[in-house]
């Protein structure tokens, strides 16, 4: 059984800060759960274009306001407490933060902590993995 405390986490290596967010990584590729679990702040303000190349994302947003652009598409759906939305074909998409949004984030394959998005907007996968 894995139990960790996010009022701990947040205040040691698992917090990740970065350009218009940060994310405490509650569970990781080491915990081999086959998924990472991730309570991440989009900051007010933030415009955040991501491409998960590399992940499935599914989120959910617990608090806040926002909303997601598909970038294919050029549909924009709100974003407010009790909507979730899934990456299901690694969608190239736009993150707008209207209000700081606090996000609980699950992604296969599972990060290993430290990631940061790249200029491509995704995350790399670990040298092993991408073979």
């Amino acid at each position: 059984m894995i139990v960790r405390d996010y009022n701990t986490a947040k205040d040691s290596e698992r917090r990740i800060v970065s350009q218009g967010w940060e994310s405490v990584r509650l569970l990781l590729k080491g915990d081999a759960m086959g998924f990472s679990f991730h309570i991440t702040t989009i900051y007010q303000g933030a415009e955040l274009r991501m491409h998960y190349k590399n992940h499935m994302e599914s989120v959910y947003c617990i608090s806040g306001e926002g909303s997601i652009e598909d970038c294919a598409t050029g549909e924009v759906h709100a974003i407010r407490p009790g909507v979730m939305y899934a990456l299901d074909k690694h969608d190239e998409h736009i993150l707008r933060g209207e209000a700081e949004m606090v996000m609980a984030c699950c992604f296969n394959p599972p990060v290993n902590g430290k990631e940061v998005h790249g200029p491509d907007g995704a995350y790399a996968l670990e040298e092993e993995e991408a073979v």
